[in-house]
C-alpha cells in the first residue's frame, strides 16, 4: 500500500505561537504513527516561489493522512498553526511500491 504525506510549506509569522502548535502536534502525530521526513532546516528555492519552512510527514497510507487531518483532535489545533504561519498544506498519495 502506498504511503500518504502531509506536505506543508510555511512562512512563520509568530514563532512563539508556532512553538505552541509544535508542542501539541508532535505528540498527536506520534500517536497517529506518522513520521517526519522533513522538518524545517535549510532549503533553497531554485524555481518558482517558496517559503522558509518546509515540512513533510509520512503516514502509513493516504487514507490515514486524510483521517489524521480530519480528526477532531487535529481540527482543534489548526488555529494554532494558522495564527502563527501562512502557507500551503497539501495531502498527497505516495507511489505504490512495485
Amino acid at each position: 500500500m502506498a504511503k500518504g504525506y502531509w506536505i506543508v510549506s510555511l512562512e512563520v509569522t509568530d514563532p512563539e505561537q508556532y512553538a505552541r502548535y509544535a508542542q501539541v502536534v508532535r505528540p498527536f502525530l506520534a500517536r497517529e504513527g506518522a513520521r517526519f521526513l522533513v522538518r524545517g532546516g535549510a532549503c533553497e528555492v531554485r524555481e518558482g516561489s517558496g517559503r522558509t519552512r518546509n515540512v513533510v510527514i509520512e503516514f502509513d497510507s493516504y487514507t490515514a493522512a486524510l483521517a489524521a487531518y480530519e480528526s477532531d483532535e487535529y481540527q482543534a489545533m489548526i488555529h494554532l498553526r494558522t495564527a502563527a504561519a501562512k502557507g500551503d498544506f497539501v495531502i498527497a498519495d505516495g507511489l505504490e511500491e512495485a
